[in-house]
């Protein structure tokens, strides 16, 4: 089962998570074989880390709780939020087999938060497709219920990256800056 977890930072949590960046890392090696993607979200600048996201294949639910919640940032009290979700990689690759490699260009994360019938349940048509980096809709703990839509996306700016999902389909659709994450 794949999993979308975001960690959010609180506002004041900086300087502890830099103190925490090698045991985070270390915690993450440990599921170096599940990982589908990871990366910090980041001011809008590029420059300060807001978050963390990771998209991972677990066995079950309780596997992903205790992936998300067991993390060094986490019970160190870094975060002030974390969203846990199924997802479907509807793309059936990892981050790193993404052709654009690591580095080059602007990258976001996009949140689409649902509001009633699903939508983008595929893949974008070309040439939006070529941007993606990985995409799925957020599903409820079962599975059976959609909830949004997740997308880590590499575009010139903020707005062409919201462009990727449906405008109007969602309560509220979010977009921050992303890095692909992990050690250099």
């Amino acid at each position: 089962m794949e999993f979308f977890c975001y960690h959010r930072d609180r506002s004041d949590s900086l300087v502890l998570r830099d103190e925490l960046l090698e045991e985070h890392w270390s915690y993450m090696d440990g599921y170096a074989a599940e990982m589908i993607a990871r990366g910090p979200t980041l001011t809008g600048d590029g420059e300060v880390p807001t978050g963390s996201v990771h998209i991972v294949d677990l066995p079950d639910a309780a596997a992903a709780r205790a992936f998300a919640f067991d993390e060094p940032g986490y019970q160190a009290g870094v975060y002030r939020e974390v969203m846990l979700r199924r997802w479907r990689n509807l793309l059936g690759r990892t981050m790193w087999d993404f052709p654009g490699g690591p580095d080059e260009g602007n990258r976001y994360l996009v949140l689409g938060l649902g509001a009633g019938q699903p939508v983008d349940l595929v893949v974008p048509p070309m040439p939006a497709q070529d941007e993606l980096i990985a995409y799925g809709p957020l599903l409820s703990d079962d599975g059976a219920a959609w909830l949004g839509t997740a997308a880590l996306v590499r575009a010139p700016d903020a707005d062409t990256a919201r462009a990727v999902l449906t405008p109007d389909r969602y309560a509220d659709i979010d977009v921050h800056r992303w890095q692909f994450g992990g050690r250099s």
